[in-house]
């Protein structure tokens, strides 16, 4: 994806489903969430395992969140990722993004068929930096965040 189409994304998208995210300050998905509410995203925590991070409420799953969504970016395993598209779909999110190290072809073939837009294999926080943080992004993508090879399914 070319940064124009990012940019653009990361210009009009104001609330971020963020699916997996964790409540544990030293996991990646609670560092990029830290970051984007830092810069007035308004993040939304999607974990049935907590009801609170970052002082936003949580929901169990997409359908449960009241209220317009413009990105739901998944934190989750590759395997996982068709059964959240649907819901993206059905919510009216206008991007499906998916985490570093994660790509999944046939689920981002069927969210393009919807009319949605498809970030794989990239993360919000460093392209945000990247993109917007001029010369102060130094160190931001060093691969620290996902070392491995991205994860690809059909």
């Amino acid at each position: 994806m070319d940064n124009a189409t990012i940019r653009r994304i990361l210009d009009d998208s104001k609330t971020i489903a963020m699916v997996g995210l964790s409540g544990n300050w030293y996991r990646p998905s609670y560092f990029a969430a830290k970051y984007l509410l830092e810069r007035g995203y308004n993040v939304v925590p999607v974990n049935p395992n907590y009801k609170e991070i970052l002082g936003q409420k949580c929901y169990p799953n997409l359908e449960s969140i009241p209220g317009k969504v413009d990105v739901v970016d998944l934190f989750q395993k590759v395997e996982q990722v068709p059964q959240f598209v649907q819901p993206a779909i059905d919510m009216g999110a206008r991007v499906l993004w998916l985490q570093l190290g994660i790509v999944h072809e046939e689920a981002a073939a069927q969210a393009r068929e919807a009319g949605l837009d498809v970030v794989m294999d990239r993360c919000m926080k460093i392209e945000y930096a990247r993109l917007f943080g001029g010369l102060n992004w130094a160190g931001v993508n060093t691969g620290i965040i996902s070392a491995k090879r991205p994860r690809r399914l059909p």
